[in-house]
């Protein structure tokens, strides 16, 4: 049931009257407003909950919020002030918008986006002033992707051409492409066909030395593969990851970036959970290997394992590009599993590792024997077992060691007893009472351990006459 909602001038009235009626202060009748609408089963996620501030003028009787200060005056001096004047309003406005999403919100019902985006547009010829658009705009569009319309789209393509050799508002303006493409399919489909790949790419080779820079490029890249909005019937995923691969360059571009900052965990993380969005294909996983980004992995897992982000994504990428039968015979015979193992009892307390060791090894062992060997007399099935005693309510953790189990027995049926005497069957039991997503998995993994499981009839086929 979805909760109600109400104004934000309905919230600050509320305010106001304990302030005037009840004689509270204003930090209480904050508070005591807070309480009463929560209690009534209201959303306040998008209302800011800050008392109103006096107007610029003083006059207490004209009291708002100051993002909205900021906005109104953005809005009186855009046609009569120069584009250096209005730089306070516009840092002010930044500054309130990145504190949370209810000021970006209250922002935008009140028409924000028309103003700023003509302020950008008014100082697109003025780098510091172009600059400030765009770090304006970036932030109000920050999980408001809905506000882009085709004029916006076309302005940043423009301004990512006009300012390729400056990282500053080229990195600025690609952090107001990423907000607008995540959960917003029109959009990336818009600004790919207006020619939004190449200028990524591009910006990652032209500014590889910046390592913020080709962050946020990559993870724009990531982006045009979301399938995230729920409102489309179809998405594009598929397509855009296979254009950046196929007619940008993608994988070796960023490989090649990754090489280049192999002291920022952050950048890396973000290019190599890139890199597992593109891995869409056979052919593609073999490339990445075929490129160093395997032998990259590998190494950055042997190296970087005190980073509990960073081992997750390269886990992550391993697991992708381990679709590929080869790949998988590639990363077992250079010593992948045991760096897996390590990584995992390393950070055997951190869920998200753990998860995606059981599923990298999962996949090395599916439909490959040897590999399986390899897995147990590592290590890997004790490791698994561990991560299930310690995490019994990560619905993720537990059931991609369900598949792990599942797929090192299934064709070497020896390793069940092995298996068992770890009280692998009980925890697997202890999954599928607990989570509903374990159940079909954790009850293939009991059956072809031999343990006794019921499995439920979804149809009897019983016989029944056929009428017109």
């Amino acid at each position: 049931m979805s909760k109600r909602r109400i104004t934000q001038e309905t919230f600050d009235a509320a305010v106001r009257e304990n302030m005037e009626e009840f004689e509270m202060d204003p930090d209480e009748a904050l508070r005591e407003a807070v309480e009463q609408f929560e209690s009534q089963g209201v959303d306040l996620s998008c209302i800011v909950k800050v008392v109103p501030a006096a107007s610029s003028d003083d006059n207490q009787e004209e009291q708002t919020h100051e993002v909205l200060q900021a906005l109104e005056s953005l809005r009186i001096g855009s046609d009569t002030a120069a584009l250096p004047d209005a730089t306070a309003d516009i840092k002010c406005f930044t500054e309130q918008c990145s504190l949370g999403f209810a000021q970006r919100y209250l922002a935008a019902q009140k028409g924000a986006y028309p103003v700023i985006l003509s302020y950008c547009k008014k100082s697109v010829e003025e780098r510091d002033c172009a600059l400030a658009g765009l770090s304006a705009l970036a932030a109000l569009t920050d999980g408001q992707p809905d506000l882009l319309d085709k004029e916006g789209q076309q302005f940043l393509v423009d301004v990512l051409q006009k300012y390729q050799a400056d990282s500053s508002v080229t990195c600025v303006a690609i952090c107001a492409v990423r907000h607008c493409c995540i959960k917003h399919e029109q959009n990336r489909q818009d600004l790919v066909k207006g020619g939004m790949l190449p200028l990524l790419t591009c910006a990652i080779m032209r500014h590889s030395g910046c390592a913020v820079l080709v962050k946020e490029a990559s993870w724009a890249l990531r982006a045009m593969t979301f399938d995230d909005d729920v409102r489309a019937t179809f998405g594009h995923a598929h397509e855009h990851a296979k254009s950046i691969v196929l007619e940008h360059n993608g994988l070796k571009i960023l490989i090649e970036a990754a090489k280049a900052h192999l002291s920022n965990t952050s950048a890396l993380s973000e290019l190599c959970a890139t890199l597992s969005r593109l891995a869409v294909r056979n052919e593609f996983c073999q490339d990445i290997c075929d490129l160093g980004g395997l032998k990259f992995m590998m190494t950055l897992l042997a190296d970087s394992y005190e980073s509990p982000e960073l081992v997750r994504q390269v886990l992550s990428a391993i697991r992708a590009i381990a679709g590929n039968d080869d790949v998988k015979d590639t990363v077992v015979n250079a010593g992948g599993v045991d760096l897996i193992v390590i990584a995992m009892n390393r950070h055997i307390n951190n869920p998200a590792v753990c998860e995606q060791a059981c599923a990298c090894l999962s996949v090395l062992a599916l439909r490959k024997p040897n590999n399986c060997k390899v897995i147990v007399e590592n290590g890997g099935v004790i490791a698994a077992v561990q991560a299930m005693k310690i995490h019994p309510g990560s619905v993720n953790v537990q059931k991609q060691a369900c598949m792990l189990i599942r797929n090192l027995v299934a064709r070497m049926r020896n390793y069940c007893q092995q298996i068992l005497e770890l009280g692998a069957e009980a925890l697997i039991c202890q999954a599928v009472q607990t989570h509903e997503d374990c159940g079909d998995i954790g009850k293939a993994a009991l059956r072809d351990l031999g343990c006794k499981v019921e499995l439920r009839e979804l149809w009897t086929g019983k016989h029944g006459s056929i009428t017109n």
